[in-house]
């Protein structure tokens, strides 16, 4: 089993805190989770995660006018360059201060920084005029100018046009003009006048207003006029910037937490504390729409650069959102859990992660897209445990509430529940393969309960446990049932044998998870005490042992006494599961460490790190000295008390809450992994923890893979050969070198997506199955995933089954004798070929009444019956009904029925 495994997505959190960000073609949305950035694509209806992550929580971020370099900075002012196109992190860089409004000039060779009450203007790191080819020679920051004349922090930066001057707002109540140069005659102003303090200050399209916003709603218009008497109408005064207009948004104790505005289209988006958010059409100041998108407060809103799109983001929810305004409807609307995820798994197809959390919502997501496509709240309490029945099309979940309930994720419809004879809540579930019995174990009750899935009635309560039931899996085969207790004993059960007794392993502490090796012929259990013991289900014999104490014992808490490998709440795994050939085990705990151990031998093959985030309590191995003071840590010190404002000084957490709200990030919450699940591929993993739904998988489109390459393979030699292939197949020349099959092979070792498809493309398929016989064998596992790939995405419908087809006709028995090797690869064709089916019968269904239609009407045989029957009409009024029934008449006409 391959276990090169990295890091590809984030899912189940979309939006934390700091600045969203459009594309400078308005496509995609960049947003801030946590440490890291999630691109989602508006337009194809996916998201990515970007592969860097910062050591705290992303404060700002913003992308270079071209959209090739984007800068993100986190809560301590450190920043990381990336190229983001290509998804590099190229420089990282500290500004040694927090970082609290960040902005591109429109030319993009400076970039303006508001550190605290300073600004910083900086050279974009590419020096002007030295572009070769597209490619930016890299210098590093240069600091322009440094201004100080604000008194308190400035909150929001923006350019003017030609990136000569710049507006900066700030907590003092004051917006200020500044120059990027000195220029004669000019001196830096201050716009005075706002009782609050500025959220954002903009230049109109012509640049010869301003507009400012503070945070009590007030909207002040500003224009550099002269002041004039008001009877002689003559000037009195020196031309200088002053308030034209004045104009409040009048919405009660709410404030103004964001705003944007679209200087071409005068357009103004303002977000409240109270969830609304207003569009208004300036400098009228008409009110286009005012609605509420989120049940608490805006913190962020953004347009794109048609002013076709707003993208709102709300930290207390995690709630995402892109609206198009003139249509009044959604693009984007997302939101992750509200508290942290208990349970996940994988559909048996691999399409679909389903999540269940604390805040009882079931959450579905989809691999290749990233979203969440539906949200289920029928339970009232929080959410343990989710299985999918062997099909797919059926999950089960268990939840505190005391219920277990069926779903259907065809209609996305809650058809059964499940409950016990007394008020029970349950915390572990297990479904038959077949779909036909469901069992579940409850924290308040020793008993596994066992009910008909079809009938919905419960058909026997299994006794013997001597403690709660933590941990409950089904064998493959669905005869045994194997149960784990805080008993300290595994039981397994043969629930549809005559005797339903089992006789207990016994373990040397209390159990936390139980799984059955995919072949059902063997158990292994997770223990308090850090160990995972495995037992052969035939004989009931122990066939081996890991201590994983000292594997999965990492980081150390801001408060505890200890080092991280002494540390007490780290030392066992929560949840354990078989990879699908069951030659491996995943493990995760109460660490930042994910363990994948080798079953055979007990060997670590390999550790991940879920977080490096140390805004997330738990991630760091040592602690820094000097944030220990006599009061105690400094991270458990509440400061909130030296805040400016009210809203800030107000502590709304819970004494002793360490979960907390995932979004808000206010009581430093501990990571945790509360659930691994393996694909059925095999070729990727999924982990809930608290930073969100990391996935780590294989397949990753930027991989370069140097096996077998030398310097002789570049793009254009691919691409030559390749046009050597096709002269000769224009030529009618036999391709004695098979150079198709040499291009093919050189795109295959330098591993580019594109340039495999040009190739895959550009061969003919008469020469499809030519190709095929001749391809080396190690490269057919690549070639199999590609063509997979690319019947899924790609239309060439006939042409990809035709390369489907030639493979497994040439080497159908070579597969079959390495089924092993090839399952994930078979996997996934058969999926396509899958999906291929279920397109064309849905089109063939969707055209089934049109042909019907078209059949049920009749038709004339030829031209020569119509003329007759024409010259009957004018002989007869009526045609016979018999004739139009298809009966032969005594006349030449005919109709031909095509029923």
């Amino acid at each position: 089993m391959k276990t090169d495994f990295k890091f590809s997505n984030l899912l189940g959190t979309v939006y934390r805190k700091g600045n969203l960000l459009f594309t400078p073609d308005g496509t995609c949305l960049l947003s801030p989770v946590g440490n890291q950035v999630s691109v989602f694509d508006l337009v194809q209806n996916t998201s990515y995660t970007l592969p860097f992550s910062h050591r705290t929580n992303i404060d700002r971020l913003d992308l270079s006018p071209k959209g090739n370099l984007l800068l993100t900075v986190d809560e301590n002012g450190r920043a990381i360059l990336t190229n983001f196109h290509r998804r590099i992190a190229i420089h990282h860089f500290s500004f040694k201060g927090r970082v609290s409004a960040l902005k591109f000039s429109p030319s993009g060779r400076h970039f303006a920084v508001g550190v605290g009450r300073r600004l910083q203007i900086w050279q974009t790191p590419s020096t002007p005029g030295t572009e070769t080819n597209g490619e930016i020679e890299f210098a590093p920051f240069v600091l322009h100018r440094d201004l100080a004349a604000h008194f308190d922090t400035i909150q929001n930066v923006e350019w003017s046009s030609d990136s000569r001057f710049l507006l900066t707002a700030a907590k003092d109540l004051t917006a200020r003009v500044w120059s990027m140069d000195p220029e004669e005659g000019f001196e830096p102003t201050t716009l005075a006048g706002h009782r609050q303090g500025v959220v954002a200050a903009y230049f109109n399209a012509s640049q010869e207003a301003i507009y400012t916003v503070s945070q009590d709603g007030a909207l002040f218009r500003w224009e550099y006029v002269t002041k004039k008497d008001e009877e002689t109408m003559e000037d009195i005064s020196d031309a200088r910037w002053r308030i034209v207009k004045k104009d409040f948004f009048m919405q009660n104790d709410a404030k103004v937490n964001c705003a944007a505005f679209h200087a071409p289209s005068n357009l103004l988006v303002v977000g409240f504390s109270n969830g609304l958010f207003g569009l208004y059409d300036l400098p009228e100041f008409n009110m286009i729409h005012l609605l509420s998108v989120s049940q608490s407060n805006i913190d962020v809103v953004t347009i794109n650069k048609s002013g076709e799109w707003l993208a709102f983001g709300s930290s207390k929810h995690g709630q995402l959102l892109v609206w198009e305004w003139q249509s009044e409807s959604y693009i984007l609307k997302q939101q992750g859990h509200l508290d942290s995820m208990n349970a996940l798994a994988y559909s048996p197809d691999g399409t679909k992660i389903i999540t269940a959390a604390d805040d009882g919502k079931i959450k579905v997501w989809d691999v290749k897209s990233g979203f969440c496509i539906v949200t289920f709240t029928e339970h009232t309490s929080g959410v343990t445990a989710c299985q999918f029945a062997k099909k797919g099309s059926v999950l089960f979940t268990a939840s505190l509430d005391g219920s277990v309930r069926a779903w259907d994720l065809i209609r996305y419809r809650n058809f059964r529940t499940f409950t016990a004879p007394s008020r029970l809540s349950f915390g572990s579930l297990a479904v038959d393969p077949s779909g036909e019995v469901v069992c579940a174990g409850s924290p308040d009750s020793f008993d596994i309960h066992v009910w008909s899935v079809q009938t919905g009635q419960l058909l026997d309560q299994l006794s013997g446990h001597e403690g709660p039931v933590s941990s409950l899996s089904f064998a493959a085969d669905g005869n045994h049932l194997v149960s784990g207790s805080w008993d300290h004993t595994v039981r397994i059960w043969s629930i549809f044998g005559r005797s339903q007794t089992s006789e207990p392993l016994q373990l040397m502490s209390d159990i936390l998870s139980v799984a059955f090796r995919p072949d059902g012929q063997q158990v292994a259990a997770s223990t308090l005490d850090g160990q995972l013991s495995f037992w052969s289900v035939e004989d009931a014999v122990q066939q081996g042992a890991v201590d994983g104490r000292r594997d999965v014992s990492g980081g150390r808490r801001v408060a505890d006494r200890r080092t991280a490998a002494n540390a007490a709440g780290t030392k066992s795994f929560n949840r354990i599961t078989y990879s699908a050939d069951g030659s491996c085990i995943l493990a995760g705990g109460n660490s930042k460490y994910i363990c994948l151990y080798d079953v055979t031998t007990g060997s670590l093959i390999k550790k991940f790190t879920v977080s490096v985030n140390t805004s997330i309590d738990g991630t760091q191995e040592i602690l820094n000295s000097r944030d220990l003071t006599e009061a105690g840590p400094r991270a458990l010190i509440d400061e909130t008390g030296e805040a400016s404002d009210h809203e800030d000084r107000v502590d709304s957490t819970l004494p002793g809450a360490k979960r907390g709200d995932a979004g808000a990030r206010t009581t430093r919450p501990e990571v945790r992994v509360t659930s691994v699940d393996f694909a059925p591929t095999g070729r990727a993993f999924c982990a809930a923890s608290t930073e969100g739904l990391l996935i780590y998988s294989l397949d990753t489109d930027f991989i370069f893979d140097p096996i077998d390459l030398d310097i002789t393979i570049t793009p254009s030699s691919i691409i030559a050969t390749l046009d050597a292939a096709k002269d000769a197949a224009v030529s009618g020349a036999a391709d004695e070198d098979n150079t198709f099959l040499k291009a093919l092979i050189m795109a295959f070792r330098l591993n580019e997506q594109k340039l495999l498809r040009v190739v895959y493309e550009a061969i003919p398929p008469s020469d499809i199955p030519h190709v095929v016989r001749s391809v080396p064998s190690v490269y057919l596992p690549r070639l199999l995933r590609f063509v997979a790939h690319a019947a899924e995405e790609t239309p060439h419908l006939e042409f990809n089954l035709m390369w489907i087809e030639s493979l497994f006709s040439s080497h159908g028995r070579y597969f079959k004798e390495n089924t092993g090797q090839f399952a994930p690869e078979l996997r996934a064709v058969q999926r396509a070929v899958d999906e291929i089916r279920e397109n064309l019968k849905r089109l063939t269904e969707k055209n089934l009444y049109n042909l019907n239609y078209l059949l049920s009407k009749p038709v004339l045989a030829n031209k020569k019956q119509s003329s007759a029957l024409l010259a009957m009409e004018t002989e007869d009024a009526e045609v016979d009904d018999e004739m139009v029934d298809g009966d032969e008449g005594e006349g030449e006409g005919e109709w031909i029925g095509l029923e």
